[in-house]
C-alpha cells in the first residue's frame, strides 16, 4: 500500500545515528544520504525517509501517529528497543511485551520515541 514514510527531523546526524542502530537491528542497511541531505532507508520494497522539513520549521512528531516495523522474533523486539534507547531513544507506553489485538491475534510489540520525538513501535506477531 505504501511506497514510503517520511518523518521530519531537526538534527540528522542524530536521526542517522539512531535509525541505523534501531532498523540495523531488524536487518535494514545502513541509511544513505542523498544530494537533499535526506537519510534514506530501503528494505523489502519499503523507504524510510529522514528529512528536516522543507519549509524551514522545526520538526514535529504527529499526535496519534505510529510508524510500526516488522521484527522476525520477539528477541529482535527487545534487541531493538535497546538498540533504540542506546542511540538517544526513549522508552515509551507499557513496558515490551505481548498485546492482544483484535481478530484473537498476539503481538509483541515494544514502543520508543525517536530523538525527535516520533512514535515508532517494533511488532512481532505471535500468533495471526
Amino acid at each position: 500500500m505504501f511506497t514510503h514514510v517520511m518523518l521530519g527531523a531537526d538534527d540528522i546526524d542524530a536521526a542517522k545515528t539512531f535509525y541505523d542502530a534501531t532498523l540495523g537491528v531488524l536487518g535494514v542497511g545502513e541509511g544513505l544520504i542523498d544530494e537533499k541531505g535526506r537519510i534514506a532507508y530501503a528494505h523489502s520494497g519499503g523507504r524510510l525517509l529522514i528529512t528536516k522539513p522543507i519549509n524551514g520549521e522545526p520538526a514535529s512528531c504527529a499526535n496519534g501517529g505510529t510508524i510500526g516495523f516488522f521484527a522476525a522474533s520477539a528477541d529482535l523486539v527487545d534487541a531493538w528497543q535497546a538498540a533504540g534507547v542506546a542511540h538517544g531513544g526513549t522508552v515509551i507506553e507499557d513496558p515490551a511485551g505481548i498485546r492482544n489485538a483484535t481478530g484473537g491475534r498476539q503481538l509483541y510489540l515494544a514502543y520508543l520515541r525517536d530523538p525527535s520525538g516520533n512514535k515508532l513501535c517494533a511488532v512481532h506477531p505471535v500468533r495471526a
